[in-house]
C-alpha cells in the first residue's frame, strides 16, 4: 500500500516547527537565547521527531508526551552538532548551509548555548500542566539521558575522537557508530514508543528497527561525505578523509558500503514486519528515506 511520506511528514513538522519556536526562548540573558534559537531553528531533516511521531502513532501514544519527546530529542541533536563543530572537535565552519554557532557566536557562547539546550530538553520532558503521566515523563527522561551520555552519543564522539589516524576493525567501527549517531535515532523510536503502551513484540521489533535504521544512517552519511558537494549536503563535505577519520567508505569501500545500507534498510523492513503492529508505514517510509536520501 503506497504512503505520502511528504503529506505526513508536513503536517507533523509543522507542529514540530512551531512548538520549538515557542520553547526555545528568545530572551535568555546576554544574548544566548539568539544562539539557542539559531543552533534549532529554521534548519535540519528532523528526522528524530518524525521517528518519535512515527513510534507513538504506532503503538497509539500519548500526543503531547510525543510532541516533547520530538522536540527534546532535537534539541540533544543541535546541543551536540554545536559542540562537535567547535574548534577544540571538529572544528567546522559550515553547518545547515549557514556558518556553525561559534563561527557565528563566538566559542564561549556556543559553549553555552549547547549546555542550555541539552538543559531545556529535560525541561520538556517534565512539565506541570501537560497531563502527561509521572511514569512516562521519568521513562523518556532515562531513554534520552541513555542515549546521549557516556553509553550512547557522548561515548561514540569520545571513541570517534580517539579514532583519529587509527585504524579501526568493523566491530570496532560500527561500535562507534552505534553509539554516536545510532543511540540518539534507536532512542527516538523507543521514546516514541515509550509514549503508548507497546506490546512485548512491539516493543522488541521497534527496537530492532531503530537500531538497524540507526546505523543506517551513518553508513550514508559516511558515502555522502565522500560522493556529496557542501552545498547539497548543507555541511563540509570529505571532511572525514581531510580528518583522517575511520569511515565505512575508508574501510568497506563505496560500493559495499552502499551494499550494507541496503542490508540494514532490508533489516529495519523485517523488524517492523514483527511487531504485529496495524500501521507501521511511516516508520517504513523514514527508513526508505533514510538510505535513499542525498544529503
Amino acid at each position: 500500500m503506497s504512503f505520502d511520506l511528504k503529506g505526513w511528514s508536513t503536517e507533523r513538522l509543522q507542529r514540530v516547527e512551531e512548538a520549538l519556536s515557542a520553547w526555545v526562548p528568545a530572551d535568555a540573558p546576554a544574548g544566548l537565547g539568539e544562539a539557542m534559537r539559531y543552533a534549532v531553528l529554521d534548519g535540519g531533516k528532523r528526522l528524530r521527531p518524525l521517528l518519535v511521531l512515527g513510534a507513538a502513532e504506532a503503538v497509539g501514544g500519548h500526543p503531547q508526551a510525543a510532541l516533547r519527546a520530538g522536540c527534546a530529542v532535537e534539541l540533544i541533536h543541535a546541543y551536540s552538532l554545536v559542540h562537535d563543530d567547535m574548534p577544540c572537535m571538529d572544528n567546522d565552519i559550515l553547518r545547515r548551509g549557514k556558518p556553525t554557532v561559534h563561527v557565528a557566536f563566538g566559542q564561549a557562547t556556543a559553549l553555552l548555548a549547547g549546555d542550555a539546550l541539552q538543559a531545556l530538553a529535560f525541561e520538556l520532558l517534565a512539565p506541570d500542566d501537560a497531563g502527561i503521566p509521572d511514569r512516562t515523563q521519568a521513562r523518556l527522561c532515562r531513554l534520552l539521558a541513555q542515549a546521549a551520555g557516556q553509553a550512547g552519543m557522548a561515548g561514540g564522539q569520545a571513541i570517534d575522537l580517539a579514532a583519529v589516524g587509527r585504524s579501526l576493525t568493523e566491530d570496532e567501527l560500527r561500535h562507534m557508530h552505534r553509539l554516536k549517531t545510532g543511540a540518539l535515532l534507536q532512542a527516538s523510536v523507543m521514546m516514541g514508543a515509550a509514549c503508548g503502551e507497546a506490546s512485548p513484540a512491539a516493543a522488541a521489533g521497534l527496537e530492532t528497527y531503530g537500531r538497524a535504521l540507526g546505523l543506517a544512517f551513518q553508513v550514508v552519511d559516511d558515502i555522502l561525505d565522500v560522493t556529496a558537494d557542501s552545498a547539497t549536503l548543507g555541511k563540509t563535505a570529505g571532511k572525514d578523509a581531510a580528518q583522517d577519520k575511520p569511515t565505512y567508505v575508508s574501510l568497506l569501500g563505496l560500493e559495499p558500503a552502499r551494499a550494507y545500507a541496503l542490508e540494514l534498510l532490508g533489516q529495519a523492513r523485517s523488524a517492523l514486519a514483527t511487531t504485529g503492529l496495524p500501521d507501521t508505514r511511516a516508520l517504513l517510509a523514514l527508513a526508505e528515506m533514510v538510505v535513499h536520501r542525498e544529503n
